[in-house]
């Protein structure tokens, strides 16, 4: 068990929480959830003892070890991969370290052999013996190939560190285990492995995440900061995202009369309740719903920007053709080659890609920012296209003695302040607001913005590259609806599964070595074998 008591934490007037009183027990899976800078990550450094906080106590249940997925990818840049997943257990690995340092000891004392043998009865008992191949089953499950687990950390990727942080921190089963974002820079394929060994981990999660998908699937209690307070609720995101609004229109119904509310309260938990039935936790989340006091739900404080993809004229029958595209990287690496494919009006393609670089090329290489080294793209002559790159900065950085109501003028027809403040107002920056220098905005606020410029042009046609990093989950959601309702044409790529499988009608899938190309939900892209064997196909004899 891990018991937060009284506690409180503010910057100079500002207060992020205060007499936050939280128990979290074994065998649950808690989401921290709260709009942008309401102290989500800052709550899990106070758990982990990273930060103190100004007024309370965190405890936990003695013997426990808590494990945390590290957010620093250079303090193991010397290590080897292997060492540094085992690492995650450090006190396993020092009586590691310490017994084979005695065996390689030639002037080992008999104190010395009686201390050797007290640290392998201590090491077996802590699952010593299995700890190498248990740390190199991780690896493979999280998709770092063999040939790397003897390598040092500095000679991987990006992603593929992020992947060896994240084995560290699941290595040998922590008592409790703290994740910020992990499923940030991970592809599809891991991502469900991750949510799939999340749901049957039998101790303590607790995880902040902007994956609406990832959540629903892990999940048995949602953390919410609001109010600068935090309530732990029963279910899954999905379940207090639709309880939350639910209970904002009762409460804007002033003659709802408390009985009446009541009933479709309970209504609404018996259907949450049969739609659940995929989850793993099902049966323990209805039990659990039928003692949940509705009276302690109350509707969120957080709002949601208005984001609305309008076209200035209707696509006609020719959207794009692709034709034996390929791009090398400046080394001369072979991103993606052999890419055929025609659009038809209507289609919202779902991209998925195994590396970020090769994803990026494709959508500079379809929006005219970069060359292909062989092949054609071509547009109708009806398309107007809107590109959101995942690289946002050049925007910003040319424009840093910019406000924002002058910075969102560039884009804009309409010229009238009028007109770009309500614009400016939708997407959630009023009053004051309008006047920040566009130089300093978080990356959030800057997505905001791009999303803006996005819906000023009018376009029929959208090249969406991660469109939702840096964006909470409130914007995530308008983005959502506002992507699934769009009538155009639309490309786009996001790790957020939910996005994926709601907006995506086809699923293109880029290799070194083509395509592979569908018309499934993206869920059934990953199940499919048949495009597993595909997969392997393409990828054979390619370093990926």
């Amino acid at each position: 068990m891990l018991t937060v008591q009284g506690l409180g934490l503010q910057y100079g007037k500002r207060v992020l929480f205060d007499e936050v009183d939280l128990k979290f027990t074994r065998g649950n899976c808690y989401g921290v959830i709260g709009a942008n800078g309401a102290g989500k990550s800052t709550f899990l450094k106070i758990l982990s003892g990273e930060l103190s906080a100004m007024r309370g106590s965190v405890s936990i249940e003695p013997g426990n070890r808590m494990a945390v997925l590290k957010q620093s990818h250079f303090e193991f840049e010397e290590e080897e991969v292997l060492n540094t997943v085992m690492m995650g257990h450090r006190e396993l690995y020092d009586i590691n370290l310490e017994k084979n340092a005695i065996y390689m000891n030639p002037e080992a004392t008999e104190a010395d052999g009686l201390r050797a043998a007290e640290l392998e009865n201590r090491y077996g008992e802590m699952g010593g013996w299995t700890a190498e191949s248990d740390a190199a089953e991780l690896l493979s499950n999280l998709g770092v190939r063999e040939e790397l687990h003897y390598k040092q950390l500095k000679q991987l990727s990006g992603p593929e560190k992020v992947k060896v942080l994240l084995a560290q921190a699941l290595f040998n089963n922590p008592d409790i285990l703290l994740l910020d974002e992990p499923t940030n820079d991970l592809d599809a394929e891991t991502v469900t492995w991750l949510a799939e060994f999340l749901a049957d981990f039998k101790n303590m999660v607790i995880v902040v995440s902007h994956d609406r998908y990832f959540l629903d699937m892990v999940c048995t209690h949602m953390v919410d900061i609001d109010f600068q307070r935090m309530r732990i609720f029963t279910g899954n995101y999905t379940f207090w995202y639709e309880t939350s609004q639910l209970m904002a229109q009762q409460a804007a119904n002033k003659n709802k009369k408390v009985e009446q509310k009541r009933q479709e309260m309970m209504e609404f938990i018996q259907r949450f309740s049969a739609n659940a039935s995929k989850s793993r936790q099902a049966t323990a989340r209805k039990k659990a719903l039928e003692k949940l006091n509705l009276d302690e739900i109350k509707p969120s404080s957080r709002k949601y920007p208005y984001i609305n993809f309008q076209m200035e004229r209707e696509p006609g029958d020719q959207i794009l053709k692709v034709e034996k595209l390929s791009y090398r990287a400046e080394d001369g690496t072979l991103l993606f080659g052999n890419v055929s494919f025609t659009m038809n009006q209507g289609e919202k393609i779902g991209l998925i890609c195994r590396e970020a670089s090769a994803m990026t090329a494709f959508f500079n290489v379809l929006a005219g920012k970069a060359e292909a080294h062989s092949g054609t793209v071509e547009f109708g002559k009806t398309i107007k296209v809107g590109y959101q790159p995942n690289e946002n900065q050049e925007f910003f950085s040319n424009a840093h003695d910019l406000d924002l109501i002058n910075w969102l003028r560039q884009y804009s027809e309409e010229k009238d302040e009028q007109f770009i403040r309500g614009f400016l107002g939708r997407m959630l920056f009023s009053g004051d607001e309008v006047y920040k220098q566009s130089s300093v905005l978080s990356g959030g606020e800057k997505v905001r913005c791009m999303l803006s410029r996005i819906m000023l042009n009018q376009a029929n046609f959208l090249l969406l590259d991660e469109p939702t990093n840096h964006l909470d989950l409130e914007s995530i959601t308008a983005l959502n609806n506002a992507m699934r309702d769009f009538k155009g044409n639309l490309i786009f790529t996001s790790h957020d599964h939910q996005l994926m499988q709601t907006v995506a009608n086809r699923v293109v899938e880029i290799t070194p070595n083509g395509i592979i190309d569908s018309l499934m939900s993206f869920e059934e892209f990953m199940q499919s074998e048949d495009v597993k064997r595909q997969r392997q196909q393409l990828y054979q004899g390619v370093a990926v």
